[in-house]
């Protein structure tokens, strides 16, 4: 019959070298219970080398009731089969991973009452943060009482409120389109506007009109569509637009990708090619853009650098510190979809 091995723990290390398990514990784990921090020189060289040989495993579960945080970060985003989404995610987990922690995911569907839904479910676990990604503008669903006392910042989206919000800067996003289909020549422009719920959706918009307006070219209400994020509501919205006889837009701007990629569908049905009888443009340069039959011009949003900067300004908060909105900065990349000039500059 074998004997069952004795687990590897903190006090089997210190007792084989003669050591403080306080002492054991400031190597392995970084920082003892009062913020120490880690031993350093030979003894802290003895007791890795003893728990690499040893096979010795923390036990987060145990760190958890020592410290009591559970070093656990919670995050709501909408839909993370998007690609958008997925990639801000991964830049979360990256920094995450960086400071110790783990993060999980959970998906609402954009529904309001699922929102409230799942942000309870996540709280109940007990975070130590909680990163959000799917927010309303008007914030609604971030009312819940419980919230206070967690610390949680905002990703992609902001509210109208002063909730710490880490986004791209997509009102400048807009204007860049804007400025792009005005150095063309294009007089008579539309908007793929997304959700009106959403801050990516209105303030990519915000920026191309009103970039618009400065250039005494206002674009009018019927030109400006609102749809969903996806290319089902891109081809629904530019079907309308593109679709009458006289005062077709020659320049389309989808305040996303996947909406582009709906217009792209529309203009095939309706006989215009892209890039020659339209102009269109994107918005966040997702992998697909740039190998489309017609490359897709879309600006570029740092979706990756939004997750990190997302933990960084939620480990302020946690660290009893005020968290900061960022806005981080857009890029233009033009491409085959929105052609060569139709006019002389009208910047």
């Amino acid at each position: 019959m074998g004997i069952e091995s004795r687990p590897v723990t903190l006090r089997v290390i210190a007792d084989q070298l003669g050591l403080d398990v306080s002492t054991v514990s400031r190597v392995l784990n970084g920082r003892d219970g009062e913020g120490r921090r880690a031993a350093s020189g030979p003894t802290a060289r003895r007791v890795r080398d003893l728990a690499e040989e040893l096979g010795y495993r923390r036990n987060p579960a145990a760190v958890s009731l020592r410290t009591r945080r559970s070093n656990l970060i919670g995050v709501v985003f909408a839909r993370l089969s998007e690609v958008v989404v997925a990639t801000i995610y991964e830049g979360i987990e990256e920094e995450a991973a960086r400071h110790g922690l783990a993060a999980f995911v959970t998906n609402t569907q954009d529904d309001p009452a699922r929102q409230r839904e799942r942000i309870a479910m996540v709280l109940g676990r007990r975070v130590d943060g909680l990163i959000i990604g799917d927010a309303h503008l008007d914030g609604a669903a971030l009312a819940d009482p419980a919230l206070r006392g967690t610390p949680h910042v905002l990703v992609n989206r902001r509210t109208e409120g002063d909730l710490p919000a880490v986004t791209c800067d997509d009102y400048q996003g807009g204007r860049l389109v804007a400025e792009h289909f005005l150095r063309l020549g294009h007089t008579r422009v539309g908007c793929v506007a997304g959700e009106p719920f959403a801050s990516t959706g209105t303030d990519r918009t915000a920026g191309f009109v009103d970039r618009y307006a400065e250039a005494g070219l206002p674009v009018p209400a019927a030109l400006v569509r609102h749809c969903a994020f996806d290319t089902t509501g891109g081809r629904a919205a530019a079907t309308a637009l593109l679709g009458a006889a006289t005062g077709r837009p020659t320049a389309l701007f989808a305040v996303n990708d996947l909406a582009a990629i709906g217009v792209l569908g529309a203009a095939r049905d309706l006989g215009l090619r892209p890039g020659r009888d339209l102009a269109l443009a994107g918005f966040n340069d997702t992998p697909v853009a740039a190998e489309l039959p017609v490359a897709l011009t879309t600006v570029r949003s740092p979706m990756a650098e939004q997750g990190r900067a997302a933990v960084r300004e939620l480990l302020r908060r946690m660290g009893g510190r005020q968290a900061r909105s960022r806005r981080l900065a857009p890029e233009l990349v033009a491409r085959a979809s929105s052609g060569r000039p139709v006019g002389p500059s009208l910047l």
